[in-house]
């Protein structure tokens, strides 16, 4: 299966990112075609600096070759480096209907919050973002939960070029994990884990130990001492046992018995030290990586390389079947 996915440079990456998305794509590269890039033009959408966006590029790459994404295993680039996205991004503006982008949730959410900036790109984020998936004929895209609504206008967008000009793209899927799809805020169980809720809300994927221990002895939890999974009644203390069994691998029936009349306090304070022993090989890789800025920037260029044969190859097959031979 072909996969791809892409993840803006925008900052530190947290665990609610890695758990919900790049935890999957280390798993598909083992057995799949995988497409990986780091989504600059998506990042301009929303208020930026332009003198540190190649920084945040820069770490975003690093961030993730740390983590696990593999070169020799997956293509990896930035996604301004390969024109063909913004070209068919704007073919495929021509098939897709105003009303569609109009109803997307994250454009409703994104306007309220930066109402100083709704831009047109705002608008039509979800028609590149259907461009990226649509470009290389992507059959699988690795999301979480609150992009799903975008994977189904990217095979909207497919079908209805699809029966205009006639076969070119297939309707890719939403590849959605079983357990931690949407890992939620630690000060704020009952929304998502994301920056903009403050530095209590996640964990950094590159948090020293000290932070880790201070964030989460302080997670939000629930009334009660029973340690139990039930996101609607105790939505602090599932969330904090969905953490755990993602990066221990033990099922939430395991961890309900492990911690069964220990309290609050022990299940914060054994899910402290693995964390803190899950993510130390990552900071170590991210600090070696650090230092070798060449290969970095060597490894993006070779996997834009290999990736432009087939965004040329689709361009082309796009172009003629609407009449721009």
């Amino acid at each position: 299966m072909r996969i791809l996915s892409g993840i803006q440079p925008t900052g530190s990456i947290h665990i609610g990112n890695y758990l919900g998305a790049i935890k999957q794509w280390i798993d598909f590269q083992e057995k799949n075609e995988c497409i990986f890039f780091i989504a600059d033009l998506h990042s301009l959408t929303i208020p930026y600096k332009p003198e540190e966006l190649q920084k945040n590029i820069f770490e975003a790459a690093i961030a993730h070759l740390a983590v696990g994404i593999d070169p020799q295993k997956s293509v990896f680039f930035v996604q301004s480096h390969i024109k063909e996205h913004t070209e068919l991004c704007w073919l495929l503006n021509t098939v897709c209907p105003v009303g569609e982008l109009q109803r997307m949730t994250q454009y409703k959410e994104k306007a309220k919050q930066f109402k100083g900036n709704v831009n047109t790109g705002l608008l039509v984020y979800p028609v590149l973002q259907a461009a990226d998936i649509l470009l290389y004929k992507t059959q699988g895209v690795p999301v979480g939960k609150d992009q799903v609504q975008h994977i189904e206008l990217a095979r909207t967008i497919a079908r209805k070029f699809n029966q205009k000009f006639g076969k070119v793209f297939p309707e890719p899927k939403a590849l959605l994990p079983k357990l931690g799809a949407k890992i939620m805020a630690l000060n704020n169980p009952k929304q998502k884990m994301s920056k903009s809720l403050g530095p209590q809300s996640y964990v950094s994927l590159f948090e020293d130990s000290k932070e880790i221990k201070k964030k989460v002895m302080s997670a939000v939890t629930d009334t009660g001492k029973v340690i139990k999974y039930d996101p609607k009644r105790k939505p602090g203390v599932s969330n904090l046992l969905t953490i755990y069994s993602l990066f221990s691998n033990k099922s939430i029936k395991e961890l309900e018995k492990k911690f069964k009349d220990k309290g609050y306090a022990q299940l914060k304070k054994s899910l402290t030290q693995l964390l803190i022993d899950s993510l130390d090989p990552f900071r170590r890789k991210r600090k070696e990586l650090l230092t070798r800025e060449v290969f970095v920037k060597e490894t993006l260029k070779l996997s834009a390389k290999r990736a432009q044969p087939i965004a040329s190859s689709t361009i082309s097959e796009t172009r003629a079947k609407m009449g721009l031979v």
